[in-house]
């Protein structure tokens, strides 16, 4: 079964895809997650190098994509410096998300259908991309690495 032009992605409560869904102005894409910059061999110092992002990514009604904010809220170092509390890494990622949901009128959670994009930014790859090897070709979200497939069902896969 090919690639459908716009890929199926399900709503679920309390997992990686819990900030997905419908606003008045189409539909929204939105997560936190660790990234490493694109061609980034891990070595001493990894720590510096792996970023916390708080992602929105908006489409259209029919899936077309139109743009992203996309923040970054620190690194793992600094996570690890100071963990806990509302300065933390990971605290500043999701007031940030909050924020950004916040901001999308008539906002609803739900099931959605985008086409596949790309964006680049601090060398860090984001977007639902069209991969493929010998056996089979599916559609993986970067960098959160979920990978949707047949039977398109909108479920993903890590």
């Amino acid at each position: 079964m090919a690639v459908p032009p716009v890929i199926p992605i399900a709503y679920e409560p309390k997992s990686r895809t819990e900030s997905i869904g419908r606003y008045a102005d189409g539909q929204f894409l939105a997560s936190i997650t660790y990234a490493f910059p694109e061609g980034y061999r891990p070595d001493d110092g990894w720590e510096q190098h792996k970023r916390l992002y708080t992602v929105l990514h908006t489409f259209d009604a029919q899936g077309r994509y139109r743009d992203s904010e996309i923040w970054c809220a620190g690194t793992w170092a600094e996570e690890q410096l100071a963990p806990d509390g509302p300065d933390s890494v990971l605290s500043r990622a999701r007031a940030h998300l909050a924020k950004l949901l916040r901001s999308l009128p008539r906002r609803s959670y739900t099931n959605i259908a985008i086409q596949p994009f790309q964006r680049t930014v601090d060398g860090v790859l984001f977007g639902l991309v069209i991969r493929e090897d010998e056996e089979e070709t599916w559609a993986e979200l970067y960098p959160d690495r979920l990978a949707f497939a047949e039977p398109w069902n909108g479920r993903y896969d890590t």
